[in-house]
Formats: C-alpha cells, structure tokens, sequence
C-alpha cells in the first residue's frame, strides 16, 4: 500500500513553506514515522548533490536532513536555475536537461508530468507519509493550465493539502481566505486546514482572527506558528537573505569592533548562500551580506560566493566598481576566499570557446589568483573529501586538516606550475583519487576553491577564524560545541508542535497519532 500524503501549500512565494515542510518532517520522524520531503519542481540556485552525483534543490535536502534520511533524486525531480537573460537551466531527475527561456518552458512543462508522478509514487512505495511542498501561489490563473507542483499534484494524489499564509507581510486574511476563493471547488476540497505562520507578539490577540477565518473560510484554522529568529536552516532563494545584507559594518552603531566582520558579496545570481551559515553561528562573527560599495566599511575577511552566471556576475562586479575594490582590499591586505563561480572569477581568465555563457570567448578575472578557467559542456555534481594542502596565510593553522563538502560547476581549472592548491582531493564519490582543488596565492591572503560546504568542517573553520582573529588584533570567542544543524530542527519542530493541532493533523492524514517516539498504524 503506497505511503500516506500531506501537501503544504502557501499563498504566495517565501510565506515559511520549506521551513515548514522542515519542521512537519522532524516531528514525523520524531515520532516514529518514515517520512520524506517532495518537492516536483523546484526554481533556486542553492543546490545540493546526492550521493549518487546528482543535483537537487538544498531545501529538499535539508528537509531530508530533518527527516533523518539522506536525500535522493525523487524528492526534487525538477530543479529550475534561473540564469541571466531569462534563461534557466532545466535539471531533470538530477542532470542537466536543456537550457530554455522562460516562456519556452512554460509550454514544455507537460512533458515532464510522468517524470513527477513516478517520482512521487517512487517515495510513496518506500515511506510511511510523503510531505508534499508546493511553489508560489496554487492560484495563479495564468499558469493553472501548466501547473505540474501545485493542485495538480494534489489532485493526482488525492492528497490533504494545509495552506500556509504569511502575517509578517501583512493582509493575512486577503492571502488566505483571497486563495480560498479563486481555487476550483474540487481543489478547495483538498484545502483541510488553513495555518498563519510568522506571528510576532501576543498570540491570544489574534484569537478574533483565528474565528474570522474559519467562519469566512469555512476551513480549520490548525496553528498560528511564531517567528522563529536565528535559524541557521538552508532556505530555497535569496529572499531569506533580506534581512542578513542590512547587517551594520565594522565600526557602524550596533556592530561590536571585537567581532570578526565578514563581507560576503551578494552577487546578482548568487547560489548555495548558506554555505555562510556556520561562520555566522560563531558568537564572535558577523555575517554580512553586501552589494555596494559603500557598504562595504573595513571587512576582516570577504567571501566572493558562488554563483550560476559566473562571467555575468563578474561583468556586474566590474560595472559597480566593487571588482576595483576587491582588489585595492587584496592590496592593502584584506584576505578574500572564493567560493566555486567566486574561485573562477578571482583568477586570470575565464575561456568559453563554446559560448557556454558568454559572447566574447575569453573574460578577463581579477587576477588575484594564479588559475585559468575553461567552460565545458559537462558539469560536475559530486561530493568530495580531502584534506588541506596550504600551510600559509589563512590556511597557516589548517594544513592536513580533514575536509568534506560538494562540487557544483561548469568548467576545468587549471593552476600556473608554480601555484600552491588549497586542498589535496582524496575522493570524489565512491571512488579514491588522488588530485587537487583550489588555489592560493602567493601571500596565502586569498584563495579558492570549488567545494561547497567548506566551513560545515569544524576544526577547518576554527583554525581559519583564529587565524584571520590574529591577523586582525581580534580576540576570539569560538563556538564551543561543533556547528550541527541538528539542534536547530529539534528547535524548529518544538516551535512548530506547540503552534499546531497535531491530533487534528494526524486525522486529517489518516494515520492514528500515538504520540511521540511511538510505534504507528493507520487511523
């Protein structure tokens, strides 16, 4: 018998749906359920590789995380990555499928329906209850004809849909009981259960809210689920960062001049931004994600991250005269690190005979680092293990240390003959290599590298902080515990459990609740 389906739809994008697909994910498996996430279509540049070197949506893979399972293909069939020029690159099952503008794909979405469906029932054969998250708004009339994530996959599922709306944005009930009205009756059937997310405040003074929508809606009102501040959970888009980049630099009011600021610089289609999650958990660093020049102050360290449109990007550095800035930094001794798309630009050149990305076949870098790059059709989607190679500059405190992260990227990067690699790659996958990744330079002020997840790595993190600490005339005050997001989906399931009907819940599923840690059966 195929395992049991919720669906958590919102009302609009970046209302708490992965947060909360998160959340539901780890109350389930704390109280004895197999559970996993599904996502049919996903559109980000956060990416994460499974371990069979496919590439997926981060945010699947963190629910994953949450549920206590590791992530496989079919919980993100389709991944979208927006590039410039609206184009995107379509991922299919894990592997680049074809490259399309925007309108292009809305008339091709159907082609993909039996690639969603046989994922979907591939998870339903192998867990107790798929946690369905939808995307954007289900009521946007204009691509009701194409949808492939919303209704329609809750219709082919026969599967209870809860629709989540935002009140930190405002009109809550215009969102709610607004999405209510435009979906068809056989969808809002589905519709069992409504949830008011991001509730700042009192909430017994929202109680008149709560009956005004279930009097007007006609739908159980199951929580009203707070706030929830300094989570350090991979989210799905860059609008999560909103709040992050307005940060206060080193020596504005607010910022304590003890603390190690680092400026990462928030390019135009920047990916995998919470690769930075680690170093701003650190009680004595702050994070801050920067566009302008003029915000930039004195950082203590800037990151260049990764990015889907590298030459693009880099273009964009050059136009806002942040590409200028980053290197007088270099010269008057700020240390940079680059991140995948950043580690390319930082170097000679970035060659593209093929036109991967750019019309001209050769883009100057910013020369900071002894590398060129070529552009190849193939893309490399891998986890990887190694260890640090470099013993000099920011690295001087890490050298042998054991690192383990991912690598997503187009292109091959080639170091000069007398160029020092960051870290020597001792597996890609299941297979034992011997090879290198990444480069510094010769100051050992700035380096790069392709590996994703780098600061996830405790002991590297910590000997780098120290050491960037002692460069700068800083004191340090290290995390005292390792960086483990663990604690936080306990934290984010707690929240969430104390703010939602759960036996409501649990009938509404079909599935007795028999309280936490318990054995299950159906209800």
């Amino acid at each position: 018998m195929p395992g049991q389906v919720l669906m958590i739809q919102g009302t609009m994008s970046s209302v708490g749906k992965s947060l909360l697909v998160a959340a539901l994910c780890r109350i389930f498996y704390q109280d004895g359920l197999q559970v996993a996430p599904f996502k049919a279509q996903n559109m980000a540049l956060n990416s994460f590789v499974t371990h069979d070197g496919r590439e997926i949506g981060r945010a699947q893979a963190m629910q994953a995380d949450a549920a206590g399972i590791d992530v496989t293909v079919e919980m993100n069939p389709i991944l979208i990555k927006p590039e410039a020029d609206s184009f995107a690159q379509i991922v299919v099952m894990g592997q680049p499928w074809t490259r399309l503008p925007a309108r292009d794909y809305m008339h091709r979405r159907a082609e993909l329906w039996s690639v969603v469906t046989q994922a979907l029932d591939t998870l339903r054969s192998r867990y107790d209850l798929v946690v369905i998250e939808g995307a954007g708004s289900p009521v946007e009339l204009n691509l009701r004809h194409s949808d492939i994530v919303n209704m329609a996959i809750a219709r082919y599922a026969q599967a209870p849909v809860l629709l989540v709306g935002d009140i930190d944005r405002g009109g809550i009930f215009a969102q709610l009981l607004g999405t209510l009205m435009l979906l068809e009756e056989p969808e809002r059937a589905l519709v069992r259960g409504l949830i008011v997310n991001k509730f700042r405040g009192d909430r017994r003074l929202f109680e008149t809210g709560v009956q005004m929508l279930k009097q007007r809606g006609r739908v159980p009102v199951l929580g009203v689920v707070p706030f929830i501040r300094d989570l350090r959970i991979a989210d799905e888009d860059s609008v999560a960062l909103d709040d992050a980049r307005h940060l206060p630099a080193a020596g504005a009011p607010g910022m304590t001049e003890a603390r190690l600021d680092i400026a990462v610089i928030r390019l135009p289609h920047m990916s995998n931004f919470d690769d930075f999650d680690p170093l701003a958990a650190e009680p004595d660093v702050n994070v801050r994600f920067v566009e302008r020049v003029a915000d930039m102050g004195h950082p203590d360290l800037i990151i260049l991250p990764g990015t889907k449109t590298t030459v693009a990007d880099l273009h964009w550095l050059q136009a806002c005269g942040l590409a200028a800035y980053l290197i007088a930094c270099v010269q008057s001794g700020t240390p940079i690190i680059g991140i995948c798309g950043g580690y390319q630009m930082l170097g000679q050149a970035i060659y593209d005979p093929d036109g991967i990305e750019a019309s001209s076949p050769t883009t100057s870098g910013l020369g900071l680092l002894p590398v060129q790059t070529i552009f190849a059709g193939s893309k490399q989607t891998v986890r990887a293990c190694g260890r640090i190679a470099a013993n000099r500059g920011l690295f001087a405190n890490a050298h042998n240390l054991d690192v383990v992260g991912y690598e997503i990227h187009m292109g091959r990067t080639t170091l000069a003959a007398d160029a020092t690699p960051l870290l020597h790659i001792t597996a890609r996958g299941a297979q034992p290599t011997e090879d290198t990744d990444g480069a510094l330079a010769a100051a050992g002020q700035v380096a790069g590298t392709y590996l994703h997840g780098l600061f996830d790595n405790d002991a590297l993190r910590q000997a780098l902080l120290t050491t960037l600490a002692e460069q700068r005339g800083k004191p340090r005050t290290a995390r005292t515990t390792p960086f483990d997001r663990t604690a936080m989906y306990d934290q984010l399931a707690a929240t969430t459990r104390a703010n939602l009907d759960l036996e409501a819940l649990y009938r509404i599923i079909g599935i007795e609740h028999r309280g936490q840690g318990t054995e299950w059966g159906e209800g």
